[in-house]
């Protein structure tokens, strides 16, 4: 099997959980039939979608190229980036290593096509929603793009930097909010495009309609590494 490398620590909580999901994700009856895996977990990487929004504030992009290089260096065949926003620069991180890295975003909107959806509503860092990436995906399968209007991605952001990476639960009265918002837009599926919000779904026992971007992404991982779904 190839080995994996993470680029994590975007965030923290999110990266070990990813590790888990892979892990709990492979079938595997011994240790050995798991996937050889390399975890950088690395918080010195600046904020998405801070610079996003602003371009004077410190670019992630030459950190994230450093750790891609440093993973392949030390022998991972394959790369993931357990972060939707970091996803931005995918041209700049896959051009800058001769092995694959694996696109969430895109493998995330495939799976909200072939699961019939039509009204995908995006729930994301205002980084990742005004970078595009999400609205690009869907449009390329065919499928609408729905954005939550300026009071619910407060909420969003709030529930993403306010509790997750701030360690907090999530909070259940302002998730239904955000909730309530994209069903008045009438949304079939709902992408959680931010992998805090992929702990927000565990917490809160979130249904179905709920499309979890880094549990697609660990699907696509452990069989692009020549493991087994569990």
């Amino acid at each position: 099997m190839k080995t994996l490398g993470i680029i994590g620590g975007v965030g923290p909580l999110a990266t070990m959980y990813f590790g888990d999901m892979i892990v709990r994700m492979t079938d595997a009856a011994q240790d050995q039939d798991h996937i050889n895996t390399i975890i950088l977990n690395d918080t010195t990487i600046p904020d998405r979608t801070a610079f996003i929004l602003d371009g004077t504030k410190s670019d992630p992009v030459p950190q994230l190229i450093r750790d891609a290089q440093l993973l392949e260096s030390l022998g991972a065949g394959v790369l993931a980036i357990p972060c939707n926003t970091a996803h931005t620069f995918y041209k700049d991180i896959q051009g800058s290593i001769g092995i694959p890295l694996i696109h969430m975003v895109d493998e995330t909107v495939r799976r909200a096509a072939a699961q019939g959806a039509e009204r995908v509503g995006i729930l994301a860092t205002t980084g990742t929603v005004r970078a595009g990436v999400y609205q690009d995906a869907c449009r390329r399968e065919g499928l609408t793009p729905v954005i939550p209007d300026a009071a619910a991605q407060e909420q969003i952001m709030d529930v993403i930097y306010g509790q997750v990476k701030a360690g907090k639960p999530a909070d259940a009265g302002t998730w239904q909010a955000v909730s309530d918002a994209m069903d008045a837009e009438g949304c079939d599926r709902i992408i959680l495009g931010c992998t805090e919000l992929s702990i927000v779904k565990k917490e809160l026992g979130l249904g179905s309609r709920y499309i979890d971007a880094m549990q697609v992404l660990s699907e696509a991982v452990i069989l692009e590494c020549g493991a087994h779904l569990r």
